[in-house]
């Protein structure tokens, strides 16, 4: 099995020593670097270690030497398409933040700027930190195993406002269960 640890640990701007120092316990920066080479065997205590500082599911530091996991290509710039600096995995959004449950929202009619077949993916965010939804959009549970979908514009007390794409009128939600903010959306085209 190859690691991933490298690709990760880029995408989310950390240096070697800013990984180790995230361990628990902390490491050393030169051992970091001798897990990500492989020239020191990833344990599986390691592995947790890792991807805890790294705030990632330990399975992502993980892709088979058989399967081929997508590559950053080309990036687009604003003389065209150019080649990459430097190559890499191409990582899911998804597989980089590992707090909170996935959640998604399939789109079957045209709503404001979603499009019949998109897919919303959200992530659930702690009740308490509600406010980190504030003005992206969000899925919040009502009662009768409905649901309310739309920009959240005020969190006050346990009540949501929020503002469905379509343009209707506000939607008041009170003392939810859960509450996701979108993080990704998937458009075929």
């Amino acid at each position: 099995m190859i690691n991933r640890i490298r690709d990760i640990r880029a995408q989310k701007g950390m240096t070697l020593a800013q990984v180790a120092a995230a361990c628990t316990p902390p490491t050393t920066a030169q051992t970091i670097g001798r897990l990500e080479t492989g020239m020191r065997n990833l344990s599986l205590v390691w592995m947790n270690k890792i991807a805890a500082a790294l705030d990632v599911e330990p399975e992502v530091l993980l892709r088979s030497e058989t399967a081929g996991d997508p590559q950053v290509t080309a990036v687009l710039t604003s003389d065209g398409a150019d080649a990459p600096r430097k190559g890499g995995d191409a990582l899911l959004p998804t597989a980089l933040a590992s707090e909170g449950a996935l959640r998604v929202v399939a789109v079957e009619a045209p709503s404001g700027e979603y499009r019949s077949g998109d897919q919303i993916w959200l992530r659930e965010l702690p009740l308490d930190q509600v406010n980190r939804g504030l003005n992206r959009d969000v899925l919040a549970p009502q009662p009768a195993g409905r649901f309310a979908f739309g920009r959240l514009l005020q969190h006050e007390g346990g009540t949501l406002t929020l503002l469905p794409p379509s343009g209707q009128k506000h939607v008041t939600v009170k003392d939810p269960a859960w509450i996701a903010v979108a993080e990704m959306l998937v458009r075929k085209l």
